[in-house]
């Protein structure tokens, strides 16, 4: 059993970025009420810093830093330290990044912040090197020039920590407008003018995924017709597949590229990655029948529910980039000891077609990739069984080494992404081992991560729940949801969708201005409350709560949810028309309620019917709404289904309606398929 020199509070927690500092010689709170307390009863600043678990400049500032007996020493003396994973606590990790980027103009993590104990910043940055380097400053001198600041000119530090709040609480509200018809346009153009032609991406590096562009940019194709659109989406999935951001043995995406071609991964795996990438995917295979975007898809999959996924069915965070303290050691390969592994034949495969060179290419050792090649070269497609039993071989190898740590926190938000995500691919592919395991993790969420009041939990881990739910986790579960009754047909998915909606307005609504806030009003209540618009590395939680309350009212015909969803747009319309790029997620919101779009609706025949089901589903069809009178229940969410199925007593009738008006029933999938054309 281990020998622990130092313990501290975390040792109570469950969140394991937590329990990783939990022996650190700082007096480490979390946060809560008794650490605010003691930083006014013994008159200290306030030291906050938040990470998570697969951060790797988090492990180095710990391990520089957070295990110095020293730096222990100095923050215990002078400051009330706490600690927060930004998973947990998203609420208050909003509110100190924004500040942060205000006054540094950057963000990140870790994110190190000093504030009163009133909860006011007044001092921001990221990572701190233990000793100064230069011209950055080291943790032990901040914290002593702070210290002597606190001490001699407190007056001056609460001042600037007030002048920064109110700046911070000044940018909650929002002009009521519509967005510009020229937004839509001005996003797909500034998204043309940064694509890179070479590598696919946007911008040069480090380079993100950012897959919610994606889905605009199939949805500007889909509105526009312009081939353009879908080119880059195409372009841009094939150069991830092809680098090393995509782990060629074990499958799954890397959270960014360092560099511009997508070779060099910052090596963590996250859920919410792989959840839109597996969307783009399915939404491009839809619209393409390329199978090239499928197997994607499936790799994604596959990695997710052999290595992330739950007994109980539900979806783990994420996977560190570290194993050993060595940044992406589990993932590389020394050319000596594929030597070891390999066949001759079988090593000069995958230096044809993965890049592999005795020097390698990332510190001496190989990141596989196929950068190089091009994937319809006749010779690899010869070679591709061959390929794959080495591959295999690779994995059986690589499973002997230590493993990155994996973050086995079931996060609402995350778990409804890959839901969605599984729901889609299951109804596109016609697959119904993801549409089961879409409906075990909801079940799971459903089941263990709603309170007494009926309100969703953000956070379980070790058989509890960490707080309530924020805004994300009820709009991506409600994604989930409503991709699941896509996919099913079954009314306890629409009711959930629509109980879980009305909670959201509920509680986050902005009554007075409109719009909805990061953290409800059962929350506790922090020093300013925000409602973010911009996407970042998942889609704007208000910009997926606008499309989801959309497509409700497609389903139901209820006004209040269409209204709703305008309001949203109405609210942000301003931010969203003058950086239109940055709001992609609103923009494809945008386009499906500008677009009159299709419903389409199935009776009778119970054969005919789910024969049409799946070919309709087949199809890249985002504005369409595909209803199919499969049971009674459904009749009390949709109580125009009745109507239609009264008047189809035998045989298949299916009813294609449009701006308020249905074609004649036909009464052949045939006839069915080609009004769809």
């Amino acid at each position: 059993m281990t020998e622990f020199t130092h313990t501290n509070r975390l040792a109570q927690q469950t969140s394991p970025y937590l329990l990783q500092h939990a022996h650190n010689p700082v007096d480490w709170f979390p946060w809560s009420g008794e650490a605010f307390r003691r930083a006014r009863e013994e008159n200290k600043p306030v030291f906050l810093s938040i990470g998570y678990s697969t951060c790797h400049w988090c492990h180095v500032m710990e391990r520089e830093s957070f295990e110095d007996e020293a730096v222990g020493e100095l923050l215990n003396r002078h400051f009330i330290s706490i600690k927060v994973d930004r998973e947990e606590r998203p609420d208050v990790d909003a509110i100190y990044m924004n500040v942060c980027q205000a006054l540094t103009g950057s963000g990140g993590w870790p994110l190190t912040i000093l504030m009163t104990p009133d909860k006011k910043p007044f001092y921001a940055g990221t990572y701190f090197p233990k000793e100064t380097r230069g011209r950055y400053i080291g943790l032990i001198d901040m914290l002593n020039q702070v210290a002597a600041l606190w001490k001699n000119e407190r007056g001056r530090l609460i001042e600037s920590a007030n002048k920064i709040m109110q700046a911070v609480q000044n940018g909650a509200g929002g002009e009521h407008d519509a967005v510009h018809p020229s937004a839509v346009d001005g996003a797909f153009e500034e998204l043309t003018l940064t694509f890179d032609e070479s590598f696919g991406g946007f911008g040069s590096s480090p380079k993100f995924p950012m897959p919610h562009n994606l889905l605009f940019l199939m949805r500007y194709y889909k509105s526009t017709g312009k081939p353009r659109a879908l080119y880059m989406a195409q372009h841009t999935l094939k150069a991830m597949f092809k680098g090393g951001i995509f782990d060629h043995v074990g499958y799954g995406f890397s959270r960014y590229s360092t560099d511009n071609r997508w070779l060099a991964p910052h090596f963590e795996k996250m859920l919410y990655d792989n959840a839109l990438i597996a969307l783009a995917c399915t939404e491009v295979f839809a619209a393409t029948d390329n199978a090239f975007y499928r197997e994607i898809a499936d790799k994604i999959f596959t990695y997710v529910l052999r290595d992330m996924t739950s007994p109980q069915g539900a979806f783990y965070s994420a996977e560190d980039a570290d194993s050993e303290g060595v940044e992406g050691k589990f993932y590389l390969w020394k050319y000596t000891e594929l030597e070891q592994l390999l066949s001759g034949r079988e090593l000069e495969l995958m230096r044809k077609y993965y890049g592999v060179t005795r020097s390698g290419n990332f510190d001496g050792a190989n990141i596989l990739n196929q950068i190089h090649i091009e994937l319809d070269d006749p010779g690899y497609r010869q070679s591709r069984a061959e390929l794959q039993n080495v591959l295999k071989k690779l994995y059986a190898a690589r499973e002997k080494r230590s493993r990155p740590f994996k973050d086995d926190k079931i996060l609402t938000g995350w778990n409804g992404l890959m839901i969605a995500a599984l729901a889609s691919a299951g109804r596109t592919f016609g697959d119904s081992q993801y549409i089961g395991a879409a409906k075990k993790a909801a079940d799971f969420i459903l089941s263990n991560m709603v309170n007494e009041r009926g309100m969703l939990l953000s956070s379980f881990r070790a058989g509890s729940c960490a707080s309530q739910a924020y805004l994300d986790d009820y709009a991506y579960f409600v994604w989930g949801l409503i991709e699941l009754f896509s996919a099913t047909q079954q009314a306890s998915f629409l009711d959930s969708a629509l109980k879980y909606s009305h909670i959201m307005l509920e509680e986050f609504w902005d009554d007075v201005h409109g719009g909805l806030f990061l953290y409800g009003k059962s929350h506790e209540e922090l020093p300013a409350r925000p409602k973010e618009h911009y996407d970042g590395a998942t889609p704007s939680g208000n910009a997926v709560a606008a499309m989801n309350l959309h497509r409700l009212w497609q389903y139901t015909a209820r006004n209040e949810l269409g209204e709703r969803a305008a309001q949203l747009m109405s609210h942000f319309s301003s931010v969203i028309n003058n950086n239109p790029a940055s709001h992609t997620y609103f923009l494809s919101a945008h386009l499906a309620m500008q677009n009159p779009g299709q419903q389409i609706i199935l009776t009778g025949e119970p054969k005919l019917c789910d024969r049409a089901f799946w070919e309709i589903n087949r199809k890249y069809l985002p504005y369409t709404t595909l209803l199919w009178r499969k049971e009674e229940p459904l009749d009390s969410f949709i109580p125009h289904l009745a109507d239609y199925a009264q008047q189809n007593r035998q045989g298949f009738s299916a009813y294609v309606c449009e701006n308020y008006a249905c074609r004649a029933p036909v009464h052949d999938v045939e006839s069915l398929l080609s009004q769809l054309q």
